[in-house]
């Protein structure tokens, strides 16, 4: 049967497509461009992805279904030609900080495996390498033993750490006949383990396997005897005499020089994830939660009468309480209780919040009231009392592993000279030459030096881990390493891990579909995942991007071209075809800018700011090499470089971090640096990320805005509320009393269908509408709050145009400045979960640009153009510069060459990502980055520059100045 040749979409209308019918070309790659909210992940996500997952769903028995999270049937009249689809978006992978990349991408999985099967292990005393032991090694070290006594007791040690093992302990005793056994130094009938062995989960049981003599140990039969123990007992034996003293026997790993014996190494030795190897002081994590000092006591000058231990009053609410406890803290630290803590000596203040030992159940102020707290925080089963407490601590790296996870016996096995925890601290391209390394002394090096099993894990773990790591290096991540957690992955980086373990997994026939892979990407990486992508499309797969970066879209095989607007002025197909065809099309924004018609202006004058700079010196955060940076205040700042050279580490974690907690005593500690210099020239600062702006349905652009506190306000004033004595919660969709209580205000209800997929469904009751019909029928200008929560940002302007009656204009001021940022089209009560990364960021920039300016504010954006078209950035850019022309400072990290050519100053971090990053390349102006050769970022400016000059030339508009240089702005370099 032949294959069809296209995807046939018809007459989608998953949520504003307007009756899309489309043909993709099958084995092509694919771009779906278009403004922001026209509709390209409903056509690309919502509809050709839901509906291959929906039919994979129901192909699979009943009995599955029901274990399986069902997919509701996209609108849509017919897809054909479909194949299984696999989408790779921007979703964070986990949320779980256990899950890393090593154990995200499996090379961790094949490391522990390299260390279990090839790694040498060392003494934890002396550091010497230790070697397996033989029996006669045995026999002279069970000698010894015997010196006071006659007869010892040969054991055969059995963990049991679940219910498998449990079972198989049963079975053992049972076949083995064994009648004694012991248990944690006493001994036992082993009747009581086989009648309930689930009981001794957790524990080690020994069991006992036969006598030896001392006048027995110079003839055979205890070699013999031995080697049967040895054999039975998987290589470790327990000689145990009537003195107590016990001696445990190891044919894999003894140390002569300290007499200590190391368990024999599995994987599960190596995880983190595991108890067998998760550090004991942190569970696997390598970081605590602490109690701070200083979030104990916030505020040094109340004394302890006047409440400056801060948990205190809400732990011991009843003020009896706090009196015993601080009289107690004032007899045993003899701490006044009446003067201010920092009048207090310092040995005083040291035995008032550490006290003189470690907090024990029965004396909990020993460890002061940061041991008391701690204490506290580990016993108690109150979840206010946990939540209390965690007011007061901090993450920090755990004391016993100093952050790196496993058990010392783990940490102390290496491979090629490093232990695990140094590899996974290795940046991916410095570990493929480690494991280059141990391929090449694969043979010579390893312990098992001679063993062609050995010899053949080396080479078959290696080679697979080099290959999973040439896939992630050809989609620039590179510069990340194993051990850095998916928590703290951009979208951007998860999605091109998951990108390249497709790669890997060679599937052909699917369609892969992708959500902006270019994000967080660099241009001098954006060619490889270019080819990445081409590379899947060559082995045999459809690739669909939806896609902004414009590179990727002259790149592509096919292009669709949505719009021509966004929300509910766009859902159509502007233009389809090759990108030729695209740039031609003038009806296609898309098109426009690929063209040149339509462009982003470069500003003909870069501003010289107030002249007061914000400096951070000496920053070694992460891979910043003892950085020191200063912005310029007053100015439009664009902090670039190469993907992992430090930009999110200066801003995000140093200076943001730094600031929220000087202006707002914010609890997360910032990144390393020795200072920051210029924070009296600032009265704010603002961090406008990209996290959603709710996490339910039930917060909208006129909840986080303030919008509908406003709306809620006018409706109170109408004549009918007033005589039914409604109150602004009644307008209100999450409280009582106004809201329909069938719903919950939710306006649909979800209904459980067992092995079909849950069924979302409008409320019958309010037909969708959220409220009671009482409060419906209350109309301000003929329509009712859920009318007036379905008009979009353009319509609500027009519809509460001021009038004599009713001021609106404070509404209409924060409605305006939506719709200045480019969000024009979204409805005001549009649920957050239905909003991009894009769109809640713009939402927050709303908010913010709403407020009174004070002209001394710090704007910091994390990337802001992620998922904007073109046309979006031109609008944004107008915001930005209108913030910074009323004196206040934005901070942008960015890719976007637009918005770098856009910017007063640029600081660009590199030259590389990783090790090789975290230095200063180049700063200055546009014009100045351009000049310096070792700046990837000047690299690819300067086409921009080149570009903007030639088309100035060209229309004849240049002064005489500029047709001899571009403008440029001097200033004194900061060290």
């Amino acid at each position: 049967m032949k294959l069809p040749e296209v995807i046939r979409i018809q007459g989608a209308r998953v949520h504003n497509l307007q009756n899309v019918s489309l043909e993709l070309p099958r084995y092509q790659f694919i771009v779906i461009t278009g403004r922001s909210g026209s509709g390209k992940s409903s056509l690309a996500f919502d509809t050709i992805y839901a509906e291959g997952q929906r039919r994979y769903v129901e192909s699979l028995s009943t009995y599955a279904r029901q274990f399986i999270r069902g997919f509701e049937k996209p609108d849509v009249d017919a897809i054909e030609g479909l194949s299984p689809p696999i989408a790779i978006d921007q979703r964070q992978v986990a949320h779980n900080p256990r899950s890393t990349v090593g154990t995200m991408t499996e090379i961790y999985d094949h490391l522990r495996l390299l260390y279990a099967n090839a790694g040498i292990a060392h003494c934890l005393h002396c550091g010497q390498p230790v070697v397996a032991q033989t029996v006669p090694v045995f026999i002279q070290r069970i000698r010894k033993l015997f010196v006071d006594q006659e007869v010892a007791v040969i054991l055969l040690p059995v963990v049991v750490g679940n219910k498998k093992d449990a079972t198989a302990l049963k079975r053992f005793l049972a076949r083995q006949q064994v009648r004694t056994v012991w248990i944690d130094g006493s001994r036992m009938e082993a009747e009581a383990i086989v009648a309930q062995p689930e009981q001794w989960i957790g524990k080690t049981v020994e069991a006992e396997f036969g006598t030896l003599k001392r006048e027995d140990l110079d003839r055979s039969s205890a070699i013999t005897q031995i080697n049967s123990a040895l054999h039975l007992g998987n290589g470790v034996i327990v000689v145990r005499t009537d003195g107590g003293q016990r001696l445990l026997l190891n044919t894999s790993l003894y140390c002569e020089r300290c007499d200590t014996t190391l368990p024999p190494f599995e994987p599960r030795n190596f995880s983190f994830n595991s108890p067998y190897g998760a550090c004991d002081g942190c569970g696997g994590l390598g970081t605590r939660w602490i109690v701070d000092p200083q979030l104990v006591i916030p505020n040094e000058s109340l004394t302890l009468l006047e409440g400056a231990i801060r948990p205190l009053s809400r732990l011991l609410p009843h003020h009896g309480g706090i009196e015993q406890v601080l009289e107690e803290l004032h007899r045993r630290c003899d701490v006044p209780l009446n003067q201010p803590i920092r009048v207090l000596p310092p040995n005083v203040r040291e035995r008032l919040l550490h006290g003189s030992g470690q907090p024990l159940a029965d004396d909990p102020f020993a460890g002061g009231i940061v041991g008391y707290l701690q204490l506290k925080y580990a016993t108690t089963d109150s979840e206010y009392v946990k939540a209390e407490i965690e007011r007061t601590m901090r993450l920090f790296p755990c004391g016993v592993c100093r952050g790196q996870r496993l058990k010392p016996a783990a940490l102390a096995v290496t491979v090629n000279n490093r232990s695990i925890s140094e590899v996974v601290n290795l940046p991916l391209h410095r570990l493929a030459e480690f494991l280059k390394e141990c391929l090449n002394a694969a043979g010579k090096e390893t312990p098992k030096a001679g063993n062609g099993l050995a010899l053949r894990v080396v080479n078959t773990l290696c080679a697979e881990m080099l290959n999973r790591l040439e896939h992630l290096t050809r989609v620039g991540l590179d510069y990340l390493t194993l051990d850095r957690s998916v928590t703290t992955l951009a979208g951007g980086e998860a999605q091109r891990i998951r990108l390249a373990t497709q790669l890997q997994s060679h599937l052909v026939d699917l369609v892969y579909i992708l959500d902006e892979p270019s994000v967080g990407l660099h241009q001098r990486d954006n060619a490889r995942l270019i080819e990445t992508l081409k590379q899947l499309r060559d082995l045999g797969n459809t690739v669909i991007v939806v896609e902004h970066d414009e590179e990727t879209i002259r790149s592509a095989d096919d292009v669709v071209d949505m719009g021509p607007g966004a929300g509910t002025y766009g859902g159509k197909v502007v233009a389809h075809g090759k990108p030729a065809d695209i740039e031609k099309n003038p009806q296609s924004i898309t098109g426009n800018y690929l063209s040149g018609r339509s462009r982003i202006s470069i500003p003909a004058k870069r501003r010289a700011g107030s002249g007061q700079h914000l400096t951070i010196h000496h920053a070694t955060a992460f891979n910043l090499q003892d950085l020191t940076v200063s912005i310029p205040l007053g100015e439009l700042v664009a902090v670039t470089g190469v993907s992992g050279s430090g930009k999110s580490t200066l801003v995000d974690d140093i200076l943001a971090k730094a600031l929220l907690q000087e202006f707002y005593h914010a609890k997360d500690l910032p990144g390393a640096h020795e200072r920051i210099t210029g924070i009296e020239h600032l009265d704010k600062v603002i961090m406008i990320d990209q996290s959603p702006i709710g996490r339910t349905p039930r917060s909208n652009p006129a909840t986080y805005t303030g919008i509908f506190t406003l709306i809620r306000d006018l409706f109170i004033e109408v004549p009918e509320a007033k005589v039914k004595g409604l109150k602004a919660g009644h307008f209100s969709f999450n409280v009582r009393g106004g809201r329909c209580e069938q719903c919950q205000g939710g306006g649909w209800v979800t209904m459980s269908m067992q092995f079909l997929p849950d069924m979302t469904v409008e409320c019958d009751a309010c037909e969708g509408r959220r409220y009671l019909p009482e409060i419906l029928e209350v109309r301000w200008r003929d329509k009712n709050i859920a009318q007036i929560l379905e008009l979009t940002v353009q319509e609500a302007i027009q519809f509460f145009e001021p009038s004599t009656e009713w001021d609106t204009r404070l509404l209409i001021e924060k409605l305006s400045v939506l719709d200045r940022v480019g969000l024009g089209y979204l409805k005001i009560g549009q649920p957050a979960t239905t909003l991009s990364g894009g769109e809640a960021q713009r939402i927050k920039l709303a908010t913010e640009l709403s407020r009174r300016s004070t002209g001394k504010t710090l704007y910091i954006l994390d990337e802001p153009t992620t998922g904007l078209h073109a046309d979006d950035i031109q609008k944004l850019l107008v915001v930005l510069q209108d913030l910074v022309d009323l004196g206040n400072t934005v901070v942008v990290i960015e890719h976007n060459l637009d918005v770098i050519s856009c910017s007063d100053w640029i600081i660009d971090l590199g030259p590389d990502g990783g090790e090789g990053g975290g230095r200063l390349v180049a700063e200055g102006t546009p014009e100045e980055l351009i000049k310096h050769t070792a700046s990837w970022t000047g690299k690819y400016l300067a086409k921009i520059l080149e570009r903007a000059t030639a088309r100035t030339a060209h229309r004849g508009k240049t002064s005489a100045r500029s047709q001899k240089a571009p403008l440029v702005r001097t200033r004194a370099k900061v060290s």
